[in-house]
């Protein structure tokens, strides 16, 4: 982890991990990245139950009272991320790309249209036919949203990323506006597929894709801090 190695992208799944810790990983790494210090980097994990606002996010678009957020066991975080509402909980996979977007040669547009590439070619794999062109930012299965994405860029180094529903208990959708849109309903892989799947089933498939997309070979570590 000492050399840096701009053709290689360090990868790491460290389980459930609360939100606020999460993110708390994030800004140590993005420092690593940004330095210098190390690769680029991928986190994957889970976090429980929580809603997270964005930039252009509201509280009203959490629908559910302070009685019933604590009844679901559900925390509010805001977020520096774009985008507005979303739902994060277990049985859901969430990327956290640290990336030099120089050193890859991306903007933050280019970047995020990847990111949207790397999960469709995922799905596809599972044989789920999904689709980000012309829709909202994000990936869709004919009207459902089955990824969502909001990034931000720090000193030229990405931080936040996508979370891919693989199968999460979609009820918890139902107590915000998803991503600022009324109506706009959600799917996950398991709703898709004829047979279960689990995270740790999607995992070496979407790592996979990550590394054909950007072509870069994928390094599994176990511990980015």
């Amino acid at each position: 982890m000492n050399s840096l190695n701009i053709n290689q992208c360090l990868h790491t799944y460290i389980g459930e991990l609360e939100y606020q810790e999460a993110y708390k990983m994030q800004q140590v790494v993005h420092s690593k990245v940004s330095s210098g210090l190390v690769s680029n980097s991928l986190i994957l994990l889970e976090h429980p139950h929580v809603f997270t606002l964005g930039r252009r996010g509201q509280d009203t678009d959490v629908l559910a009272s302070k009685s019933k957020l604590a009844s679901l066991g559900v925390s509010i975080h805001y977020s520096d991320r774009g985008g507005q509402a979303t739902y994060h909980g277990p049985g859901q996979l969430l990327g956290y790309p640290i990336i030099n977007l120089k050193q890859a040669g991306l903007g933050p547009l280019k970047y995020v249209r990847a990111l949207e590439n790397i999960i469709n070619s995922t799905l596809s794999i599972f044989g789920i036919k999904s689709s980000s062109s012309d829709r909202p930012t994000g990936v869709w299965v004919g009207e459902k949203k089955i990824a969502a994405i909001g990034i931000r860029v720090n000193r030229g180094v990405t931080m936040h990323g996508f979370a891919l529903n693989v199968n999460p208990d979609q009820s918890y959708f139902d107590h915000i506006v998803p991503c600022g849109l009324p109506g706009a309903k959600v799917t996950t892989m398991e709703n898709e597929m004829p047979t279960s799947v689990t995270v740790s089933e999607v995992l070496p498939i979407l790592v996979e894709q990550f590394g054909i997309n950007f072509g870069w070979a994928m390094k599994k570590t176990g511990n980015l801090i």
